[in-house]
């Protein structure tokens, strides 16, 4: 039996990839062992899965002054020799990292091993933590076409991001039931996210009245921005947060509003969903969603709105485009290159393990 060490996390946009593989890695009987920091989203994500969970110390590095940066290289350091003793103890056929500081220590121990690693870039730049992991990676995975320019050509491999294989078996009905949503009005989907929501939420509430007329809106809002006072609108209804629900509404949806973060435009695009993207701005990031916004609308995928840039008119003007041209958006994404993401993954991890 092969053994699979899988490293990621931070946010969960580090380890819901690695959930994606899962059912596949199981299928061809890889024994799973998953490391990640003592107490991050990801210890709790893994566990409940039943997978093997192994904490290491994990620090950040910062581009920016802080104190923490005289103090975290000793907890990176020591996440290298504990990662180094789990590589040693586990002798894994092959590492794969989605990234996060907390698997630099594991790429880095795994070359030390000389075991070897995939990792997988989301966003169209590398971050740092993979900046870092990059020269000791086998092979590295990405998004985007234009990050293959930041990649040393032999080890990159464009792939797409790896995507929940539940979200594509929504049930328009279900989600009807569960919204109490009328089916005479095509249905938006806003989805907020949880970092940097309010000016989306804001956004759209404005143009409520304007909206309800042509469509019905289904608010994934984030926790604690609900909005009590619109809930007596007709066509309207909010949520803090989805889970288990949620591909339902995707099956429901006729249009999304959405940030830009790499995983969320990546289920867009496997759902096949047109999409009106803003991304969060230049002050609240280092700009990654803007420049993952503007490949899918190049690619022919998406509409972007910068946030900087939202007024109620230019908002409904692109809500109707989108929607009025849908069928050129969903024709874009079904003949992306970046649609069989797991296969391609799951066949590079195979490639490097005979």
């Amino acid at each position: 039996m092969k053994r699979i060490i899988l490293t990621g996390g931070g946010t969960a946009g580090h380890v819901t990839p690695n959930i994606a593989l899962l059912p596949r890695l199981k299928e061809l009987q890889y024994d799973i062992h998953y490391i990640g920091s003592y107490n991050g989203i990801e210890k709790e994500l893994i566990e409940q899965l039943g997978i093997p969970y192994h904490g290491i110390s994990s620090g950040k590095l910062r581009r920016y002054f802080s104190l923490q940066n005289f103090t975290d290289p000793f907890r990176v350091l020591k996440g290298f020799n504990e990662a180094y003793r789990l590589i040693k103890l586990l002798k894994p056929d092959v590492i794969f990292s989605k990234g996060g500081f907390v698997s630099v220590p594991v790429v880095l121990a795994g070359k030390r091993c000389k075991v070897p690693t995939i990792i997988h870039e989301s966003d169209m730049t590398p971050g740092l933590a993979n900046k870092i992991s990059i020269p000791s990676a086998t092979k590295v995975c990405c998004n985007f076409p234009e990050t293959l320019d930041h990649l040393p050509a032999s080890k990159a491999v464009l792939t797409g991001s790896p995507i929940r294989q539940e979200l594509l078996s929504g049930n328009k009905e279900h989600a009807l039931n569960f919204t109490g949503l009328g089916s005479d009005k095509p249905v938006i989907l806003v989805v907020g996210g949880s970092l940097g929501a309010v000016a989306v939420n804001e956004a759209i509430r404005r143009i409520l009245p304007s909206l309800l007329r042509k469509y019905q809106v289904i608010h994934l809002c984030g926790k604690g921005k609900l909005d009590p006072s619109l809930n007596h609108l007709n066509g309207y209804v909010q949520y803090e947060y989805i889970k288990d629900e949620l591909k339902d509404l995707f099956a429901l949806s006729d249009i999304v509003i959405s940030r830009a973060g790499a995983n969320a435009i990546c289920e867009l695009l496997a759902l096949h969903k047109p999409n009106l993207l803003i991304p969060l701005s230049a002050n609240a990031s280092r700009g990654d969603q803007i420049l993952n916004a503007r490949s899918f609308e190049r690619q022919g995928f998406s509409i972007v709105i910068e946030e900087e840039e939202l007024d109620n008119d230019l908002l409904l003007a692109a809500i109707d485009n989108l929607y009025n041209n849908r069928e050129k958006f969903v024709s874009a994404m079904k003949n992306s290159n970046q649609q069989d993401s797991i296969d391609t993954i799951i066949d590079l991890i195979e490639s490097v393990t005979h």
